[in-house]
């Protein structure tokens, strides 16, 4: 298929002129105008980039793009540049879709997280500048601290940091902002919800969650925002006849 109008399905799929953001979404680096195979990954780092070289795609679609407003005006040197060399030199598409595939009510990395562990009557939930992050929602049964712990492990195959005021205690309502807002069990605070989830937890919110009554696991950065680019190829295959593969970096944070 052409490569417009494979961005045109993810604009129209996951509205990315909706969200302010500081990164832009959607095309990042330009490559071939025909794309039969495309690959997924969380991240476009030098390893996903290579790998999508050795599996012969067209393109990359990613949730972590390379160009960050937190980076400034970036150079293309060192390590950067070793980056972005083989997309150009291989005329590979890279597509990035960061709060759009967050906050996406049906297939974002949330609402994902938050399907499975069977969240109902979901909401948007956070806020940057106006634009959603993530959702909240009530448990279809309540459980425990430590059983949540242990049912999210299950699910992200990654180990849990758990900052629990009483591990016992029956948590009904949670709020879901995956990656790195870790900062956000503020927001899951000042909305009554028993519990936050999220990627990352620094030393200072581990202490201050719990002293505020509120449950916060970080389940890992990366690992928290697997569902919703597993969901996007999956909407991709269903939608066109196109090969397509999901890098899996295995990143431990």
């Amino acid at each position: 298929m052409h490569r417009q109008d494979l961005e045109t399905f993810f604009s129209d799929l996951l509205s990315p002129k909706s969200f302010s953001d500081y990164c832009p979404n959607g095309l990042q680096v330009e490559g071939a105008e025909q794309i039969n195979k495309v690959a997924f990954a969380v991240s476009a780092t030098r390893d996903s980039i290579e790998q999508t070289i050795d599996l012969n795609a067209d393109a990359l679609v990613v949730h972590h793009g390379l160009f960050w407003g937190f980076h400034g005006a970036r150079t293309l040197t060192g390590s950067f540049a070793k980056r972005i060399k083989p997309l150009i030199q291989n005329d590979i598409n890279l597509f990035a879709y960061h709060l759009p595939l967050d906050a996406h009510p049906k297939i974002g990395n949330a609402a994902t997280l938050g399907s499975l562990i069977v969240c109902k009557q979901q909401a948007s939930f956070g806020d940057y500048k106006g634009s959603p992050t993530g959702i909240k929602g009530i448990l279809s049964n309540p459980i425990s601290a430590d059983s949540l712990r242990t049912k999210l492990k299950t699910i992200l195959e990654h180990d849990i940091i758990l900052a629990s005021p009483d591990k016992n205690q029956m948590i009904k309502s949670v709020g879901i902002i995956t990656g790195g807002a870790n900062s956000d069990w503020v927001l899951a605070h000042q909305a009554g919800l028993d519990a936050y989830i999220t990627g990352e937890i620094s030393e200072h919110d581990w202490h201050e969650s719990q002293e505020n009554g509120i449950h916060m696991f970080a389940g890992g950065h990366a690992a928290t925002e697997k569902g919703g680019i597993l969901n996007l190829m999956r909407h991709v295959q269903e939608k066109y006849p196109l090969e397509c593969l999901f890098i899996d970096s295995n990143n431990p944070v």
